[in-house]
């Protein structure tokens, strides 16, 4: 445990770091001078709210959509009959086989026939849904029970009905837990944002801090920036788990249960 909380934590406390002690030896965990200088220098050499505004963006959207359609999927596949059900869940499960660096060469050639490239559609529409998200809410929706849908069928609700105001509200562990890897997923998704993009007003924040840290005239001796910048990337994904921790966690645990 503290071996994984370590990193973040001399991260977090380095951000507020003056250069001196951090290049101070033996090493100081806990400044003696708490400063903000390094996040003002980070707004001055980078357009961190572009950034920030974009990441949110995106993550926030493919979040959305993983959790409107990988959960219609799942009910489907869970509870409604229809022909080639089995096929396309062996799909699914096939699907989650598949490195996510194989598709990159595809999706990029289909993001530029469709002329997507460098915009925020190009970021979003290939992880609109996931093949973990269906085959998790399928798992969850499957251990509720038949008499009840069919109950509320026989009192005349529809599929809609049923699956927004009866199924949803009892899957909600399983929500929680797909949000946040979808939103963890998204935000720290480097590569194919790095690909996908050309034009900064476009770049993620990951792609925008690790731009200017490969930047030698920007970024040149600024390891106090370079936290600023990390401690900035990774304080939504934290906010994110501790809002919907205790979900996620009921949702981790009651995941083999029917």
């Amino acid at each position: 445990m503290a071996a994984m909380v370590a990193p973040f934590l001399w991260m977090g406390l380095s951000a507020f770091k003056t250069q001196r002690e951090l290049g101070a030896s033996p090493p100081v965990w806990i400044p003696t001078e708490w400063t903000l200088r390094n996040f003002r220098e980070l707004l001055g050499l980078m357009d961190v709210p572009q950034a920030f505004f974009n990441s949110s963006l995106v993550a926030v959207f493919v979040t959305v959509c993983n959790l409107l359609f990988c959960s219609m999927l799942g009910y489907a596949l869970a509870k409604l009959n229809f022909i080639g059900r089995r096929p396309v869940f062996a799909v699914v499960l096939g699907a989650l086989m598949v490195p996510g660096n194989l598709l990159l060469l595809p999706q990029f050639v289909m993001m530029s026939k469709l002329g997507l490239l460098d915009t925020y559609a190009a970021l979003i529409l290939p992880f609109a849904a996931g093949a973990f998200g269906v085959f998790l809410m399928r798992q969850f929706m499957m251990a509720i029970p038949d008499e009840l849908l069919e109950a509320a069928r026989i009192d005349g609700a529809r599929e809609w009905f049923i699956f927004w105001r009866i199924v949803l509200p009892l899957v909600k562990p399983a929500l929680a837990t797909l949000a946040i890897f979808v939103f963890l997923g998204s935000w720290n998704n480097f590569l194919w944002p790095l690909v996908a993009t050309n034009d900064p007003d476009h770049y993620t924040l990951p792609v925008a801090l690790a731009t200017f840290a490969t930047d030698p005239t920007k970024a040149d001796g600024s390891n106090g920036v370079l936290m600023a910048g990390a401690f900035l990337v990774v304080l939504p994904v934290l906010l994110v788990f501790v809002v919907l921790q205790r979900h996620f966690t009921q949702g981790i645990a009651t995941a083999g249960l029917k």
